[in-house]
């Protein structure tokens, strides 16, 4: 028996070895910083206080992590039936015009929260159809499911751009957006829920979408381990032939799966569009899709792992901007590195500490 299949407590599978990676993802990044001849300590303490050590800060670390849950959930669905949604960054793309086109038709005649049910449903439909095709390649034609929603991030973003700078566009003006939307079809700022901790929001975009992606969490935890449709997922993920002896339809099974994925993934745009900038602009996902990845691996593809994982990365957008303004010599390109080693360590390689730790579990087990 490996020590990929020797089974763990859950204490030690989803919290002491992410735990240890992550730990080791920093003190390589330590590493990188100190060879500059900066102190890691101050550094991170700079990435603390800039991203949790002032209510704006909060604020901007909450917001980054509301995208990156959505986009995270929506890998993780694809995940739990042994797909690999690599479009997320097209379909949450996508799904900012169907969030967009709704806050246009409503906002002068209703308020907010009569939009936003039209707003989420029309994200969530964007991103479900830019999912659909790729989804029937899959299940009808065996087209890897990677290929195809990897070009169809770049065939969203030429028709977004398209749209916006030929379609959407107001008359007149050079930048390629929408107009500015009215009160009726933004997202209100969480400013009272700061103020229940006793902090300004301040200019955060933070906003109503982070509750709905909360929800979007428990209603994915619903769908993957207390219906049988999430059961069906599984057992595709975990064995394809068997699902299929066992009568599991793939077609079905895949295309739904794939629709949930894109949806979660549309609904991202909600944050971005109706909440921050209250407008439709080019490239307004800026790489959460990609983000979203990382999320879901390192959340083991539970909901409540992608939170914490969603939110370690909000603290490292927030906080790393801030640490490159204190710290000059660490650079963007400086704290991309770190990312990546957190995304290294903690995602691609989650399994290169578990044979030891196998090994002294078993020890301990023994005695």
């Amino acid at each position: 028996m490996t020590t990929a299949s020797v089974p763990l407590p859950n204490w030690i599978t989803y919290g002491l070895i992410p735990l240890m990676n992550l730990m080791l993802a920093f003190f390589l990044s330590g590493l990188v910083v100190w060879s500059i001849g900066e102190s890691p300590w101050e550094a991170l303490k700079f990435l603390i206080q800039g991203s949790l050590g002032r209510g704006d800060a909060i604020g901007f670390t909450l917001f980054y992590t509301t995208s990156f849950i959505f986009t995270g959930l929506s890998v993780a669905v694809a995940f739990h039936a042994g797909l690999f949604n690599i479009g997320s960054e097209g379909q949450a793309y996508v799904g900012g015009l169907g969030a967009a086109l709704a806050a246009l038709a409503l906002d002068r005649y209703v308020p907010w929260y009569v939009t936003m049910p039209f707003a989420i449903a029309g994200a969530a439909i964007f991103g479900a159809a830019w999912a659909l095709i790729p989804a029937w390649l899959q299940a009808k034609r065996g087209s890897h499911i990677v290929i195809t929603t990897i070009m169809f991030n770049f065939i969203a973003a030429a028709l977004m751009v398209y749209l916006l700078v030929n379609v959407l566009i107001v008359p007149g003006k050079m930048a390629p957006e929408t107009r500015t939307f009215l009160e009726g079809g933004q997202l209100p700022k969480l400013d009272w829920l700061m103020a229940l901790f006793g902090l300004d929001l301040g200019p955060a975009p933070f906003n109503v979408s982070f509750l709905i992606a909360l929800v979007m969490c428990y209603l994915v935890w619903l769908l993957i381990w207390r219906t049988k449709f999430g059961y069906e997922m599984r057992t595709l993920d975990i064995s394809p032939s068997a699902a299929i002896y066992a009568g599991v339809p793939y077609v079905r099974t895949v295309i739904i799966a794939m629709l949930i994925s894109g949806g979660l993934a549309g609904m991202m745009a909600l944050n971005a569009v109706n909440g921050a900038a209250a407008r439709l602009q080019v490239e307004f996902v800026a790489g959460a899709g990609f983000v979203g990845i990382a999320v879901s691996l390192m959340g083991r593809s539970h909901p409540v792992g992608i939170i914490l994982a969603a939110l370690l990365f909000g603290i490292l957008y927030q906080g790393g901007a801030d640490l490159s303004f204190e710290m000059p010599t660490i650079t963007r390109d400086m704290i991309v590195v770190i990312q990546g080693l957190v995304i290294l360590f903690a995602g691609a390689l989650e399994h290169m500490l578990r044979p030891a730790v196998v090994r002294i579990y078993q020890q301990f087990a023994k005695a």
